[in-house]
């Protein structure tokens, strides 16, 4: 089925002949769903914290990070922003030239609003000789987004999400890789130094290191921090295989084949180079202005100091299992750490024999660990907290994607639609063991939880094989716990007219003035 010239280009990209069939029988077979035991709730498995308990946990985490800890933000911002456009781009290619779906409404009646529209008003001229609000007088509509997307504009649709301007500011516009900056100032800085760490893609990555380098100073002189920026590529190595619908390799029209990304999934091996104590994870596009960043800050800090508080814990007791000298009123708190405050419960454990007791207490305590916000469910898309079976028969807690669920199971079905609570992508990670070892980061994947997706390519119908999620089952086998946190901490955007929406928008007294306001 492969040729010659087939495994040298799998060689060339760093993949073996062996992975790459692995991954056409997994295309064929298909992946198994998993066994669910209940949607996780504030009654079983996510955290409710009251006031007081979040100030100690602050405090706890401020110790923390006066010790010299090294804390690092990472962010995935490889996404390109097409898909924000898309609803753009449909307007540019319908056979109609005045605004006339809802969301081509709200765009051209708010273009005002947007934090790129001085940019875009500037280019307007440059490319059609007349200001934005000449060009709306004239109807001129498709010609206004060809500035914005075309590629001989401002290029937005092929932009990564990260560079785009989204909040407007008495002093200028920011993009929300700034945002992720300030962020990282507020919450994740020790030492008086902030670490930031931005996964891009490599036709990205120029532009990205402009920018920092361009902005870098003027946030280190407003937080009095120093800021250090690194970058890294999704790996070709983690690519995927494509596939026909008949489950054979799928080739371009020169007869090569077709490697994919294998979606955020490949990002834990990007996440498995990062040196150091503690790892914020959050989204690119999930950031909002200052004025309210307060909640946001906080709650990092709190979920921060879960962590760092349920490390300690679990680091006193591996250290108390290697001395041998424990009784079994010990082992009963360390089994009750495990099952209530960790959340990972086996049916059988009463049965067990000391010996075996241990070792699988020791197993369950030492692995990395993360803690994970998660926001009451508000219908948006994306996966949610659940209680699921693992390969070794224990229940911990998981995030899941729809695609990891057994639709033909009503029980599971309405386990899922009445969730409780949703997955924003909030997550802080413990990555050291209590000797302060860097975890092999790839012993914790589940390789059983990837997926199938349908996709396309000039037209041609194919089969893609996205890698387990990267909060999914690349951290399958992680120590998960939840913690619910507002849903103001939550602002994703998903298409450019989110950012209309007031949380992404100045407030009234920040009004701001801009040389092209009249265009």
């Amino acid at each position: 089925m492969l040729s010659e010239a087939d495994i040298k280009q799998i060689s060339a990209r760093g993949i073996s002949e062996e992975k790459v069939q692995k991954q056409l029988r997994q295309i064929e077979q298909g992946f198994p769903f998993l066994k669910l035991e209940a949607a996780a709730s504030v009654e079983r498995g996510i955290r409710v914290l009251d006031g007081e308990e979040r100030e100690r946990l602050i405090d706890d985490w401020n110790e923390y990070k006066a010790h010299g800890h090294k804390v690092v933000k990472f962010v995935p911002a490889s996404g390109a922003a097409s898909r924000m456009f898309k609803n753009l781009f449909a307007f540019l290619e319908a056979d109609y030239d005045e605004p006339t779906t809802d969301f081509e409404h709200t765009f051209f009646d708010n273009i005002r609003r947007f934090a790129f529209r001085e940019v875009l008003c500037d280019q307007c001229k440059v490319k059609w000789g007349k200001n934005l609000r000449s060009m709306l007088d004239e109807h001129r509509y498709k010609d206004i987004v060809a500035a914005l997307l075309g590629v001989d504009g401002l290029n937005y649709g092929q932009f990564p999400k990260g560079l785009l301007l989204f909040h407007s500011y008495a002093d200028g516009q920011r993009t929300p890789m700034e945002e992720h900056l300030v962020e990282a100032a507020l919450y994740a800085a020790s030492n008086g130094q902030a670490h930031v760490h931005f996964t891009v893609s490599h036709e990205h990555l120029e532009l990205f290191r402009q920018k920092v380098e361009q902005k870098l100073s003027h946030y280190e002189q407003m937080f009095d921090t120093q800021i250090e920026v690194t970058f890294s590529e999704q790996k070709p190595s983690t690519d995927t295989i494509a596939a026909n619908n008949d489950n054979t390799p799928f080739r371009n029209a020169d007869g090569s084949l077709l490697f994919r990304p294998g979606g955020h999934g490949a990002l834990i091996e990007n996440l498995n180079d990062i040196d150091a104590d503690i790892i914020f994870i959050k989204n690119i596009d999930n950031v909002v202005p200052d004025r309210i960043k307060g909640d946001t800050a906080l709650y990092k800090n709190v979920l921060a100091g879960v962590l760092v508080n349920l490390q300690k814990r679990a680091f006193g007791y591996l250290e108390t299992l290697d001395t041998g000298v424990y009784n079994h009123e010990k082992l009963e708190e360390i089994i009750r750490f495990l099952q209530r405050d960790l959340c990972c419960r086996r049916s059988d454990i009463k049965e067990l024999e000391d010996a075996e007791l241990v070792s699988y207490l020791r197993r369950k305590l030492n692995r990395p660990m993360r803690v994970c916000g998660v926001v009451k469910n508000v219908g948006e898309p994306g996966g949610g907290p659940f209680l699921a079976y693992n390969a070794d028969g224990t229940v911990s807690l998981q995030i899941l994607e729809s695609s990891q669920i057994d639709t033909s199971n009503p029980e599971y079905v309405k386990m899922f639609k009445n969730g409780t609570h949703f997955n924003p992508v909030d997550l802080v990670c413990a990555t050291k063991d209590y000797r302060g070892h860097a975890f092999d980061l790839m012993r914790y994947v589940d390789p059983a939880t990837g997926f199938i997706s349908k996709k396309s390519k000039n037209g041609r119908e194919l089969k893609a094989l996205e890698l387990p999620g990267l909060w999914n089952g690349a951290m399958s086998d992680w120590n998960t716990v939840f913690v619910e946190v507002p849903l103001d901490t939550f602002n994703p955007v998903k298409t450019v007219n989110d950012l209309l929406r007031p949380q992404h928008q100045p407030s009234p007294e920040e009004g701001t003035h801009h040389h092209c306001a009249h265009g």
